[in-house]
């Protein structure tokens, strides 16, 4: 998924900390216009990629939105914030999560209603698992899916085994019938190994692969790595859970 250019607009060259009228105004234009959580969530996991390229290291950004754009959202008060605040309650880092998820408490106990997607977010149902590769076993591409009620989407990591098992790319996908389309398409070429997997093993493969790194090489690599890493960690301790 690529960033949206207002968002990338948002940041640098200034501070995080400069950025965050700008965050709330963009959550104000945008999250109260959906009505799927995943929307939400990728528009909080691009929003913390775009932040993370302007804070001087992931310390420096943890403390910087757990400190100052959580009490800013809170301060603000209002439907746009709860819904700021809810987001990075679902995919923040642990720390964000905590800290977004009790200033979201108080912003409801004063009175601010959650929007109409708020409910389970950040928990969906695990679904089916599958990883295909060539039979070099250089390169892996892993698919999970999960689904809010009958709403499924697919968090699909593509694997470089040549470059240590770093992630090369990431992305969302909510296509019908995804696996037995990409089943079809393994069946049909004899250097591609298509299986299907438990949790557990998709969850192992996904933590090795975060562990070892990212390897992006195409500029639009880079954008879904940056704008999906988030999204993939906060699934990955959904996983783990």
């Amino acid at each position: 998924m690529t960033p949206d250019p207002d968002i990338a607009a948002l940041f640098a060259p200034v501070s995080v900390e400069e950025t965050f009228a700008g965050v709330l105004a963009e959550a104000s234009s945008v999250l109260g216009q959906l009505d799927d959580p995943v929307d939400a969530e990728l528009w909080g996991s691009d929003l913390i990629g775009a932040l993370a390229s302007s804070a001087a290291g992931p310390g420096a950004l943890a403390g910087s939105l757990t400190g100052s754009l959580v009490p800013a959202a809170e301060a603000a008060c209002t439907p746009a914030a709860l819904a700021l605040l809810r987001v990075l309650a679902a995919v923040g880092s642990p720390e964000l999560r905590a800290a977004a998820g009790l200033a979201a408490g108080r912003v409801c106990a004063r009175g601010v209603a959650d929007p109409p997607w708020t409910p389970g977010l950040g928990s969906p149902d695990v679904g089916d698992c599958w990883h295909y590769a060539d039979v070099g076993g250089r390169q892996e591409s892993l698919t999970v899916t999960f689904a809010y009620g009958d709403r499924q989407h697919a968090v699909c990591v593509l694997i470089d085994h040549g470059r240590g098992g770093r992630i090369r790319d990431a992305w969302v996908a909510r296509t019908p019938g995804l696996r037995a389309e990409t089943e079809r398409a393994a069946q049909q070429d004899p250097l591609v190994v298509f299986e299907m997997i438990g949790a557990p093993d998709a969850g192992r493969r996904l933590a090795a692969a975060v562990a070892a790194g990212e390897c992006p090489e195409q500029p639009d690599q880079v954008d879904d790595v940056v704008a999906h890493r988030a999204l993939l960690r906060a699934r990955l301790e959904l996983l783990a859970g």
